[in-house]
């Protein structure tokens, strides 16, 4: 019976070492999920439908931190601009410094230094763009349509503007990445602009902050229940101690 208890005491003792470690990896895991979250993103909640159907109105989404710098065409991002209001937008990046942006040829389509540019996030069938234009895109600059293209104020309103309608990269604070609520998913990277030079962007680590978060929480509640369980589990297993029999004399 002493070799079973101390078998017993030693498999106790392992799981709780384990429920432990379990817990103490899983607080990290969540705790730095977060922090890493709070370092590489900022919430934003978009205020108009100028983006819709990509985001609505009310959208609160992840943007993550990025120099304009980075940016690339396709990439919906948030800037702010003074001759634009100086207040925080969303836009999406069409063209960049350099580019040739016209709309629209033949088959309705925004043209980018004569290729033509597929759009699927668009809500309208049709042209992409109820009225034709034509830009060149200063260097070190952006030229910025809303994916709603029938009430969208953006660089179209600005053509005549300094800028052509662009505004500097340097007025980009971050680029969204995901919508968090209503759980919409990961923003998707446009691949009509995937052949021309520069390519498109590649997401930041949101899958790697939610996998870390949720990984955490999993090992802590995984950690914690193992006590409870095993003592649970222990108290079945034990046999009821047998009553004794009285001898007759």
């Amino acid at each position: 019976m002493s070799g079973t208890g101390r078998k017993e005491d030693g498999r106790g003792r392992l799981g709780s070492v384990l429920s432990g470690l379990a817990v103490a990896l899983g607080c990290v895991l969540f705790l730095g999920g977060f922090v890493w979250g709070a370092v590489e993103y900022q919430p934003y909640t978009v205020p108009t439908d100028s983006m819709s159907p990509t985001v609505d109105a009310g959208d609160r989404v992840l943007a993550q931190r990025i120099s304009g710098s980075e940016v690339r065409r396709g990439d919906v991002v948030v800037f702010t601009d003074k001759v634009w209001g100086d207040m925080p937008m969303v836009k999406r990046v069409v063209a960049v410094g350099g580019d040739k942006i016209e709309c629209c040829d033949a088959d309705g389509r925004v043209s980018i230094n004569g290729m033509a540019i597929d759009e699927p996030y668009l809500r309208e069938e049709g042209r992409a763009s109820p009225q034709s234009f034509s830009a060149t895109v200063p260097e070190g600059q952006l030229f910025l349509l809303g994916d709603e293209r029938m009430g969208s104020l953006d660089s179209r309103v600005h053509l005549q503007d300094p800028g052509h309608g662009a505004v500097p990269r340097s007025a980009v604070s971050a680029r969204l990445d995901a919508v968090a609520w209503p759980v919409g998913g990961l923003m998707e990277r446009p691949q009509a602009f995937q052949a021309l030079p520069g390519g498109v962007s590649q997401p930041g680590p949101v899958k790697l902050v939610v996998g870390a978060v949720v990984l955490g929480a999993l090992l802590i509640l995984a950690g914690a229940a193992y006590g409870p369980l095993a003592r649970a589990f222990g108290r079945r297993k034990t046999p009821e101690p047998r009553g004794r029999v009285a001898a007759d004399a």
